[in-house]
Order: structure tokens, then sequence, then C-alpha cells
């Protein structure tokens, strides 16, 4: 059996480059041009292009897609390794090409898209000459698309959407909008008439589609599949976050390291508190755990399916909201009065962490999921006893040597002791 945790040395140049590049390029950009990743400005434009050409040159463009759709076809065990960097810069993933919501939409129009979507959608979403956004949730359902409203009806050559979508992340910036209707998911350009985007949320959009007309061929897959392209979307979306939010985790953790060792209280380190050195402990663990878990889970993928693994995704989902509400709580006391503040971004990676426990659906209900799927591989003990009750199983086992017992009467004697210390 094969069991290996190291990395290619020819791939690690490639993760020493992407960890040299996000922060000598991508975290000064961040700081000056928050944003600029997305902006139509020419100006701006000449500044980010550069750097997405970088990018491009290395090999690195769009990770998470095949070879043939213009990817490096690394698969999810390396992406995760690459996104373990990536996610501790707000704009990298965009300037890698592997930025969401589009990820998801280009992995749909992928697996699902006619060849003339793909060359109307993919191909510009691949080249960022446009930008996309999945509207799916509702106010009144959430993300259970048993309670969805928003239907398109067909009328003539054209389909008619009408409904309405909560929390459409980068809706109002996005050039093309992916509905998830009752009876398909549906591609909708952003200015079509009827489109209508209120003022709040500011980044995760309230959407109104009041007789919204598209052509047919905007319908994506089949009729009545939007269930099952939700979930091929959402469960790689899902693994992504994990991978990111792993970075964030230990960003906080280093800033709480470094913190502990050189800030003093009561006359020594803070480091040299126990609570203190509690919360590095505890973070060093978790943190660790959930890397584990995700490249397990990313392993699992290559070598099978997103839908193999899918108990794996959803313990993965809950689990870094977890970890990381933990790790950059503890950081935010480590650093006292300067963590409660926008000076640091321990304040914004606490404040987010209830929406990664919430955004592609409830934790609670990948909970559920876990425990329905762990539940099938087990069955219900025989008899009144379960199966690790130990007087039975003693039982059994002295019938195994029987026979030895039989002519051994110093062993019976022996056994017979063992038994009566062993339950008394």
């Amino acid at each position: 059996m094969a069991w290996d945790f190291s990395t290619e040395p020819e791939f690690q140049e490639k993760l020493d480059w992407i960890e040299s590049f996000c922060k000598e390029e991508i975290e000064p950009l961040d700081l000056v041009f928050p944003g600029a990743v997305r902006s139509r400005n020419p100006k701006v434009k000449a500044i980010v292009d550069p750097l997405k050409q970088q990018v491009k040159d290395q090999g690195l463009w769009a990770l998470f897609l095949d070879q043939e759709l213009g990817g490096p076809g690394f698969g999810q065990l390396k992406l995760a390794l690459v996104n373990e960097i990536l996610g501790r810069y707000g704009s990298a993933p965009a300037i890698f090409g592997t930025a969401a919501p589009d990820t998801g939409n280009m992995e749909l129009v992928a697996a699902y898209g006619t060849e003339e979507q793909k060359e109307r959608w993919l191909f510009p979403l691949l080249r960022q000459e446009i930008f996309s956004a999945y509207s799916m949730t509702e106010p009144h359902g959430g993300s259970d698309p048993n309670m969805f409203k928003t239907v398109a009806v067909r009328d003539g050559d054209e389909w008619v959407i009408n409904g309405e979508k909560w929390f459409t992340s980068a809706g109002r910036i996005a050039d093309i909008l992916f509905v998830m209707c009752t009876n398909g998911i549906f591609i909708v350009p952003r200015e079509s008439p009827g489109v209508e985007i209120m003022p709040y949320p500011a980044m995760h959009n309230h959407i109104r589609y009041t007789d919204v007309r598209v052509p047919l061929d905007h319908l994506l897959g089949p009729e009545d599949g939007a269930k099952v392209l939700a979930q091929r979307r959402l469960g790689g979306g899902r693994i992504h976050h994990a991978m990111r939010t792993i970075a964030q985790c230990k960003r906080a953790f280093d800033m709480m390291c470094e913190r502990a060792l050189s800030r003093e209280s009561h006359g020594k380190l803070i480091a040299e508190h126990q609570m203190v050195q509690e919360a590095i402990a505890n973070s060093y663990a978790e943190i660790n755990m959930l890397r584990l878990l995700v490249l397990w889970t990313a392993w699992t993928i290559d070598n099978s399916s997103t839908q193999a693994a899918r108990t794996q995704i959803a313990a993965c989902k809950y689990t870094c909201a977890k970890v990381l509400r933990e790790v950059s709580y503890r950081a935010l006391h480590i650093y006292g009065s300067l963590g409660t503040t926008n000076l640091t971004p321990l304040q914004a990676m606490y404040a987010g962490a209830p929406t990664m426990g919430i955004a592609d659906g409830v934790d609670e209900v990948h909970k559920v999921t876990v425990a329905r799927n762990v539940l099938k591989d087990y069955k219900p003990h025989e008899g009144l006893w379960p199966s690790e009750y130990l007087p039975a199983k003693r039982e059994q086992a002295r019938k195994k040597f029987a026979d030895v017992i039989a002519k051994e009467p110093d062993l019976a004697t022996y056994a017979d002791a063992v038994e009566r210390r062993a339950f008394a």
C-alpha cells in the first residue's frame, strides 16, 4: 500500500514560485488596488494583466481544469497544495484563474454545456473576458431546492423566468448569471430586461427576476436537471473553500505565534503563559487535522470522483468553518484590542467564519449527510447485547480454546480466574 506525504521536487518548485509571487506581487496589489483583478479600467488592467501572464507562463492558469479545457490538469490534490498559498491573498485565486464563483460555473459548462455554449461562455470565462455569478438560494427557502419557487416557463422560442434570489455572490459585477430554477439551470445575461439587483447586501446580492426572457439554448444541461447540476457544482466548491480556509487558518496562526513572542504581560512574554500555550497547541493540532482531512479528500476525488467523496467533502465543509472560527478567535484574543479593529486581518477572518458555516449549505445539513452516509456502512447488532459486549465475546473466545482447556485443567483455572477479575 502506497502511503506518501511528500511533494515531487518539480511541483515543490512551482509551490515555491507561487508563494514568492503572491508575497511580492499580489499582496502589494491587494493593499493598494483592492478589487483590481475584476476592474474594466484599462489603466488598472495594465497592472493586473501582466501578473496573469506570468501565471500563464508558469503553466499555472486555471488549475482546476483538465488540460483539454485549457488548464494544467493537476488534479485536486495539487490544487489543494496551491490553494494553501492562494487563500492567504484576496486577489490570488482570480489572478490564477481559479476564483469563485467562476470556477464552479466553468465546471458546469465544461461538464454539461454544448459545444456552442462552451464557445459562448466557457472559454470567455476561462480567459476572464467575462465574469459570472451563481444565483441559487432564495429568501424564503435558503439553499433547499425543494423550497425554491423561481421557475422558467417556455414561451415559443424563449424561456420566461420569474422568481427571487438571495445571496448571489458577485452578482452585481457579473456578466452572466447561472440561475437555478425549479426546472433547470439557465444562463442569464445580467443586463437582461427584468433582472433587478437590490441595493443590499452589497456583495452577496438580492436579485429579482421578473419576466426575464432568454433563448431556449440558454438552458444548461437537461430540463429538470437543476439538482444534479447543483450537486456537481457545489461539491467541488465546498472542497475548494476548505482548501483556501486552511490558508486563512495558517495566516491567523502565524500572526498568533508572532504576537505571542513579541508582547509582554505580567512581567513575561505572553508566550510563556499556559493559557496562550494552550491556544497555540490546540490551533496547531486543529489546523493540521483539517489539512490532512482536506488533502485526503482531494486525493479521493482524484482517484474516484466528487460523488464518491461526498461524505468527506461534507466533513471538510463544516470542519473548515469550525477551525477558522476557533483559530481566528484565539488569535484575536492574543492580539488584544488591536485584534478587534480592522488594522489586521483577524477581525475579517473571525467575522467571515459564520458565513463559511452557511455558504454552500449550512453546516448542520452537512453533518446530517455525514452521519447518514457513515451509518450506511453499519448494521444493528443481533440479540440483546452489542457486538462489543465482553462477556459474550469472551464466551465465544473460550470455544476457540475448548480443546486445550479440556486437556489442561490449570489453563481452565487460569481462564476462570481472569474472567472473575475482569467482571468483578
